[in-house]
């Protein structure tokens, strides 16, 4: 079978890599002219990382992440305002944790699979077509092709979900944040392994050194417009950044000064999208567009990589038969990933808390998460995935 995927991020990839160990021929398509990098760090842990195993790719991982030693809260003038050490983390984690930029992930599974799987960059599906034997693809700019099946892996905004699905405003719930990242070389100061966040009541700046002496920034704001400020191109996110955090204190002026130096910034708005179907016809969705759980759940990488591995597998299992695996692929994930939402939409007021009140008993929290019943009760159910990956 010829199945068709949009999105060469990190689910698109990990399906590619699937499908084709079960024998499929899977094709990936990408709008942008070259894979993305940078970006901002992500913790990895639960579904994705055993999927990262079974792919062999944990070594490199490894390699090319960080193993973050601190989390520090500091307040308007660098001091010490709260936190907790990683090591709470990677303890609920059994140790199976890491810290990585998305672009290097995206990176290293692209790589496992760009000697056999065909990747047209620069491009993107315009139309859809389907019959009852095939579906017909139109594309921006290549000739129209036919496959048995196409996988939109195309993230939140995902073209493929309008096309079949219908307008994003159906399936999108804004969470009332705007997000932002960027990396830059040369900052000072740096502090090794150690992730610093400066907050407000509302909003949050943080810093994480990187190697080859680049620090990267992630600011998240709360926005009760959800508008997309980045469509004045780049200097759109840059003012907005500075008239949020223009007059903040710690290193907030010499960070938008900064900025300034930097041509590429992630900007997006922090939703999720739910969907009461993630497939339609020979069309599914995979990853943050069928299921977003938001950036600031920190596992919508891992969540990606674990349901392209149980689509893929279930297409293998079902012969082809992809009525039979889209219905299982929803069956099996779909409540899962209803209970990953729910406590994703509660956490994401802990990066930027709306009120005074919030920000203090975060910071007091923070402090006492070394004591491990107090760890669990605050972070357990959030580190520890209940879902077993079926063995194809």
């Amino acid at each position: 079978m010829k199945i068709l995927i949009s999105g060469a991020g990190i689910a698109g990839p990990t399906l590619a890599y699937w499908l084709s160990h079960h024998g499929f021929e899977p094709t990936l398509i990408e709008r942008a002219p070259r894979l993305r990098t940078g970006g901002y760090v992500i913790d990895f842990w639960g579904l994705g990382f055993d999927v990262a195993e079974r792919m062999g790719l944990l070594p490199e991982l490894a390699r090319e992440g960080y193993t973050v030693r601190e989390v520090r809260f500091v307040d308007r003038e660098g001091k010490k305002a709260g936190g907790f050490s990683s090591e709470v983390a990677s303890r609920l984690a059994h140790g199976r944790y890491l810290s990585i930029p998305r672009g290097e992930l995206a990176a290293a599974i692209h790589r496992k699979v760009s000697d056999r799987v065909e990747t047209i960059f620069g491009d993107e599906i315009s139309e859809i077509t389907q019959t009852e034997d095939t579906v017909q693809v139109a594309f921006t700019r290549g000739g129209p092709r036919e496959f048995d099946l196409v996988i939109g892996a195309d993230g939140l905004h995902s073209g493929v979900r309008r096309l079949v699905f219908g307008e994003p405003s159906r399936f999108e719930k804004y969470l009332g944040y705007k997000v932002a990242a960027f990396e830059v070389a040369g900052y000072r100061p740096r502090d090794e392994e150690v992730y610093v966040l400066y907050t407000q009541v509302g909003q949050q700046v943080a810093r994480f050194a990187m190697r080859e002496d680049r620090t990267m920034f992630l600011f998240v704001f709360a926005d009760e417009d959800c508008g997309d400020a980045g469509e004045g191109g780049l200097q759109s996110p840059k003012r907005l950044l500075r008239e949020r955090f223009g007059a903040s204190g710690w290193e907030c002026s010499r960070i938008l000064d900064a900025m300034e130096a930097s041509g590429d910034i992630y900007f997006d708005r922090v939703s999720q999208i739910r969907m009461s179907e993630w497939t339609r016809g020979r069309v599914a969705l995979v990853g943050d567009a069928a299921f977003c759980v938001s950036l600031l759940a920190g596992q919508g990488s891992a969540l990606g990589m674990a349901g392209a591995y149980i689509l893929a597998g279930e297409l293998h299992r079902a012969r082809g038969d992809h009525r039979e695996a889209f219905s299982r692929y929803r069956q099996l994930f779909a409540p899962f990933i209803a209970k990953k939402q729910k406590a994703a939409e509660r956490f994401a007021g802990s990066f930027a808390p709306k009120s005074a009140l919030g920000l203090f008993v975060r910071n007091q929290v923070s402090r006492i998460l070394s004591v491990p019943f107090v760890a669990e009760l605050a972070m357990g159910s959030d580190l520890r995935d209940t879902l077993d990956l079926p063995a194809y």
